[in-house]
């Protein structure tokens, strides 16, 4: 009894010493906090001299109010506590309303904001605390922010979810959802960030920042599936968000820490991202990567700052102007103000991850810095800054110096979070209360997953042939009913009715495109259970899902994304592949791949990842499980879902129609395959391809050559090309030949080489004529004559031929005459390009399948995110070729929508359509292997699309021994598969075609047939080394001689001639630097007056603009070396550029006033070695050594180019001395250099 007693007098004493921290901290929310709250709007004032309210600070500031409330509730034993817990949890009520308010009044902007991204359509960042209007105009601050937007609808989530109830109205659940599209492409969009000024110049320039799209990244997780009524809602109050914005977010973010933006190299407001409030990040690495760098940086005496050269409030800041001069940014370095806030977030940082010495080695040196007021009450001073007189002492010693407070006192932010962190340490709420949501625990292990996975039959008649010939089982796609398939974008137009309300102007969710993680789901919708497959799976959104190795190879990649990136979604993922009856009778090789594809499933394990094959209905109880619920509520619900059902009825129709197409023009191609006498269909469409106009060229012999293209398709191109290095065996020494010299100058050198040794050139004569005599004939033609030689035609080429012709003297809408329309499927011309580009599909013609979408101007819905996958891995852009007649390149630097993207493309390649194809093709692939494979981008900071364009068919050209015409035929004609294999070879730095495996796979017999069959094998063979991925690694095949003297000594040179050349030109080509490049030509900078790179002048003062480690200066550094065309070139200047670098960094006498020549030093060394072969009677003394200039890159001798870097008579050792000479520092033995 008498220790019941000792209990209950011991609980008593603790809920006394509970009421009476609790009165204390209520005293001080209401001073700091609530006295600045309007009794009519509920929002704060930003001071007593100001009315106006920022929406971040006011959902900060409200959080200690809410935290207060949380323990007044917990520990209330009387009336008094619950009455005051309630009276405080209005408070917050009434600001979070007051803010849902001022929003609501500018709802026009959230719904074109939507479509445009636009700055100035984008919701204010602060109004009137006394109105909730605005206070400012849409051009007169940086609005765009959306962290703060973010961050409202973050604490929305958390605070709905511990019970309060804050939204009230359908409407205002719709304008909640219209948020979340407000904010769900925060990934992409450049915003003016926390702090609100964009870039750290303060000129007003928006960028990707990783703290917004951290927020949005919680934001959108915290509010999924979210009911905003809480327990008395229903399905018409929940918040719907998809799965891939948040995965987008996330990649995105992950990339980019820790580094803030492209001008911040960190920034201590991703303190609020890695813990509270955001905990946006499940990677504990990262989290503490993040932290860290944060401290070692910008952590000083009296807080942290915000970022590197931060001018706010210095001394040195000039307080009549916003922004700053680039050249001043250099004068706030050691100065920048101190910010006791970020302590604050750091004391929070450690209770949430459980870090107890963090947590009191923290508040120790915060409670430190705090003032206290006139009642003792403890304030959080917004900064501390470095007095003017103090200055100089600390630009001498930094951090030595003491600090004054400045700004406002206090800063209702920070003191806002230091009184959580009291309740924290006080034992008065508890973590969990905080985050009902339980967000923090993102961080923990997951249990390893395993995606369920169904393959379906398109027909009975697929399914048999499975069943009979392979001995698998597999359902149709009926046989799942009363479950209902259909392709991803039917779920983008279901999704498009999310958020729709004619009565308050929203239009609804844009439609997009739907990805991976959405279509991994399984939907309800009226009672009906639906599954959707991958849009790769649908041929109709663009060629490259017509090709069955790519499509095969996507769903592999598919089933791996979905195994390593499905976190925090309840349920298994389950993906549906359907087996059309395209893809089973493709051809026998890619049978085999499906079979295998399939087998590989029934083991349990594919690409890495842990599968469960099986039927649908079976995966339905693990499945993840999402209610479309938004479909007939509301006012307009009936009507929508009457729109949905019918789209879904026209959906089943249309796939009827487009498979009784597709199967009508099979049986027809198969009779005119069996009149040939081919089987292969692929042959068949290449022999139907060549036959020519009758009536044009009677007496036309094509040439019968794998892919030969023809035509004015071929005459479109932009892009021309002279041959590739021949190596071979001289009397004395090898020579070189260049790849990008004119062609003239080829045809003369392959004149003086021997017939045995010539890459045969392209003898467009013939082809020319014809073309003249087309373009005469189709001249001389009225359009009744065009369109009845189109419709007797019987050539797919020569169709193609035809409507390009009208392609270029029409528009694609032109009208059919009437008299013609029932010969055509159509009316317009833009149909029966269409029909050709569905032709071609099915017969794999992939030059025509290229050129006719490019008529078409079809765009893929992953392009958008292809750039932005590559721009925001600190990657540049540029499409078309540097320094051409007709052509220039063009760089994209930011993430764009879909439209301008390829305005661009088309812009830089003008009439190449088919390379505005392979262009957007390449953007993909690329984008592909950066998010699987980063290492194959190290060293590369700009992509120059064209320079890799020329790259591959200077391989295939390398590789087919044929001429570049030939080449560029091959590459056009390569399947999507291919030509992403063949990219993946050269980005990886693999030899195509290398002799070891290459030679080995031909059959013997091969050599004992013509010319033209036995070219016609070798391309086949490496179509199959392209789809198998056969290659060696930096293994060049050279032509050489057939010379029978001295042939030991011709094999061992094989390894050497013309290898360095060539790798100097992939490179080049993909302008690869060593890594640290950058960051070393920067402190080279600061010893020197300035860097010349090509005529592009580098000066010293960037380093007083821009950081070490600044993108911006590795983007500068980039700019220069992209004014150089010749690829070989560069890489030299490159080498130059690293010997001078490591000789500063060494050199102690490196303190140049003067501005150093790059191009001078590249000269000197090619004249040094040039003396020096003259002296050893070497290589060069057959062109440059003797004054006889050799067709190579800037006077530059090609048998320098081919030096390797390192060695006696290597090129850095060149170099060096020509370094030496030139900056007149005499060569010092000890030095690391020499």
């Amino acid at each position: 009894m008498s220790r019941r007693n000792s209990l209950s007098r011991a609980k008593v004493r603790v809920r006394r010493d509970s009421g009476t921290k609790l009165d204390y901290y209520n005293k001080i929310v209401n001073k700091t906090i609530l006295a600045h709250q309007n009794p009519v709007s509920g929002l704060l004032a930003a001071s007593t001299e100001s009315d106006h309210s920022w929406i971040r600070d006011d959902v900060y500031s409200i959080l200690a109010v809410w935290a207060l409330a949380l323990a007044y509730k917990k520990h209330a034993d009387k009336d008094y506590g619950r009455a005051k817990a309630y009276e405080l949890e209005q408070s917050v009520v009434k600001l979070m309303r007051g803010l849902l308010q001022a929003m609501m009044l500018q709802i026009k902007k959230v719904e074109k904001f939507k479509y445009t991204y636009d700055p100035r359509d984008s919701l204010h960042a602060k109004y009137s605390s006394k109105t909730c209007a605005t206070v400012v105009g849409d051009f007169e601050w940086g609005h765009l922010q959306i962290d703060a937007v973010s961050l409202y609808l973050l604490c929305l989530a958390e605070m709905t979810a511990s019970g309060l109830q804050i939204i009230y109205t359908l409407d205002e659940v719709l304008f909640i959802q219209n948020l979340v599209f407000y904010i769900e492409n925060s990934y992409q969009i450049p915003d003016y960030g926390i702090w609100e000024r964009g870039d750290k110049t303060n000129h007003g320039l928006p960028e990707l920042n990783a703290s917004s799209i951290g927020m949005a990244k919680a934001a959108l997780q915290a509010l999924d599936e979210l009911d905003l009524f809480g327990s008395r809602g229903s399905d018409s109050s929940v918040i719907h968000v998809m799965s891939d914005t948040i995965h987008w977010c996330n990649t995105i973010l992950t990339c980019m820490l820790p580094r803030e933006s492209n001008s911040k190299e960190t920034d201590a407001a991703l303190l609020s991202i890695i813990s509270y409030p955001g905990f946006a990040l499940d990677d504990m690495e990262l989290v503490n990567l993040t932290r860290q760098e944060i401290l070692s940086k910008l952590q000083g005496r009296y807080g942290c700052c915000r970022f590197i050269r931060d001018g706010y409030k210095t001394a040195r800041e000039d307080p009549r102007r916003l922004h700053y001069e680039p050249w001043e940014l250099k004068i706030f370095e050691n100065i920048e103000c101190q910010w006791p806030l970020f302590w604050c977030y750091l004391v929070l940082d450690g209770i949430f991850y459980n870090d107890p010495e963090q947590v009191e080695v923290i508040s120790t040196n915060l409670e430190d810095v705090l003032i206290k007021d006139e009642e003792s009450i403890k304030l959080v001073p917004e900064l501390y800054a470095v007095p003017a007189y103090k200055v100089e002492e600390e630009y001498k010693n930094p951090k030595s110096q003491d600090r004054v407070p400045l700004g406002k006192v206090p800063h209702m932010w920070g003191q806002s979070l230091y009184i959580i962190s009291k309740l924290l340490r006080d034992n008065l709420i508890a973590p969990g209360e905080l985050d009902p949501l339980n967000r923090r625990l993102a961080i923990q292990p997951k249990p390893d997953l395993v995606v369920q996975v169904t393959v379906l039959a398109e027909n009975e008649e697929i399914q048999l042939k499975l069943a009979n010939d392979h001995n698998i089982n597999v359902q149709t796609v009926s046989d799942v009913a009363p479950i209902q398939i259909y392709p991803a974008k039917v779920l983008a137009y279901i999704y498009s009715f999310l958020g729709k309300n004619e009565r308050l102007g929203l239009t609804g969710r844009p439609v997009t495109d739907i990805g991976f993680l959405a279509t991994s789901k399984l939907y309800t919708m009226k009672g009906q259970l639906f599954a959707f497959t991958a849009s790769f799976m649908d041929h109709k959104s663009f060629y490259m899902a017509s090709d069955i190795d790519f499509t095969l190879d996507s769903f592999r990649t598919y089933v791996s994304f979905i195994e390593r990136n499905w976190n925090n979604i309840p349920g298994r993922p389950t993906v549906v592949f359907v087996i059309t009856k395209e893809i089973y009778e493709a051809h026998e090789n890619l049978n085999s791949q499906l079979i295998s594809t399939i087998k590989k499933l029934y083991s349990g394990y594919i690409n890495g990842a842990r599968v469960q094959l099986g039927r649908l209905e079976d995966f339905i109880k693990t499945a993840c499980l999402t209610s479309l619920t938004f479909i007939g509520t509301g006012e307009e619900g009936v009507e929508n879902e009457k729109q949905v059902f019918k789209y879904l009825e026209e959906q089943n129709t249309s796939f009827s129609k487009t498979s009784d197409l597709i199967n009508k023009y099979k049986a027809s191609l198969s009779k005119e395959t069996g009149k040939l006498g081919v089987n292969n269909l692929s042959t068949a469409s290449l022999n139907a391809s060549q036959v020519s106009l009758a009536s044009i060229n009677k007496n036309q012999n094509r040439a019968k050559k794998l892919g030969a293209i023809m035509g004015i398709a071929k005459r479109s191109r932009s892009i021309h090309y002279t041959e590739c290095p021949i190596i071979y065996n001289t009397a004395k020494r090898p020579s070189f030949a260049h790849i990008f010299i004119d062609p003239k100058r080829i045809i003369e050198k392959a004149a003086k080489i021997p017939s045995t040794l010539k890459v045969p050139l392209l003898d467009d004569t013939n082809d020319r004529q014809r073309y003249i005599v087309q373009n005469v004939t189709y001249q001389k033609m009225n359009d009744d004559d065009l369109l009845n030689l189109l419709r007797d035609n019987k050539s797919l080429h020569d169709e193609a031929d035809i409507l390009h012709y009208l392609y270029e003297t029409k528009n694609l809408d032109w009208e059919i005459p009437a008299i013609h329309k029932n010969f055509f499927q159509g009316s317009r011309l833009r149909d029966l390009i269409g029909n050709v580009y569905e032709k071609a599909s099915i017969r794999k013609m992939w030059w025509l399948v290229r050129h006719s979408a490019g008529m078409l101007d079809l765009t893929s819905d992953e392009l958008p995110k292809a750039v932005l996958t590559l721009i925001v891995r600190q990657k540049q852009i540029s499409i078309g070729l540097p320094s051409t007649r007709l052509n220039s390149e063009i760089s994209i630097k930011s993430p764009l929508p879909k439209d301008q993207i390829y305005q661009l493309i088309k812009q830089a390649w003008e009439k190449d359509i088919s390379m505005m194809m392979v262009t957007q093709e390449l953007l993909i692939y690329m984008s592909l292997f950066i998010a699987t494979e980063p290492q194959l981008f190290e060293g590369m900071i700009r992509l120059r699309l064209g320079l890799i364009i020329q790259v591959m068919i200077g391989e295939l050209e390398r590789t087919l021994s044929c001429s570049v015409e030939e080449a560029t035929d091959h590459l056009l004609n390569l399947s999507p598969y291919e030509m992403k294999t063949l990219l993946h070879m050269i980005l990886s730095g693999k030899e195509l075609g290398a002799t070891s495996i290459y030679s080995s796979r031909m059959p013997s017999s091969v050599s004992n047939l013509d010319d033209q069959k036995k070219a016609e094998i070798e391309r086949r063979y490496l179509r199959d080394e392209l789809k198998q991925g056969y290659s060696v690694r930096n293994k060049p095949i050279l032509l050489i001689s057939e010379e029978k003297d001295d042939e030991e000594g011709a094999n061992s040179d094989l390894d050497k001639h013309g290898q360095w050349i060539r790798r100097r030109r992939l490179d080049g080509s993909l302008n690869r630097v060593p890594i640290g490049f950058y960051s070393k030509v920067w402190m080279a900078l600061e010893k020197c007056q300035g860097i010349q790179i090509y005529g592009y002048v580098l000066n010293q003062s960037l380093t007083r603009e821009m950081t070490k480690e600044e993108l911006k200066f590795a983007l500068l550094v980039e700019e220069a070396l992209n004014g150089i065309t010749e690829p070989e070139y560069r890489q030299l200047i490159v080498e130059a550029c690293m010997l001078m670098v490591m000789l500063a960094q060494n050199e102690p006498r490196f303190f140049l006033n003067e501005i150093i020549i790059i191009d001078n030093i590249v000269n000197r060394a090619n004249e040094l070695f040039l003396q020096e072969q003259v002296k050893s009677d070497g290589d060069a003394t057959l062109c440059c050594a003797i004054g006889k200039r050799c067709p190579s890159a800037r006077g530059i001798c090609e048998h320098f180019y081919d030096l390797a870097p390192s060695g006696r008579y290597g090129s850095m050792n060149y170099l060096f001395k020509a370094l030496t000479q030139l900056l007149r520092i005499q060569e010092n033995p000890d030095c690391i250099v020499c």
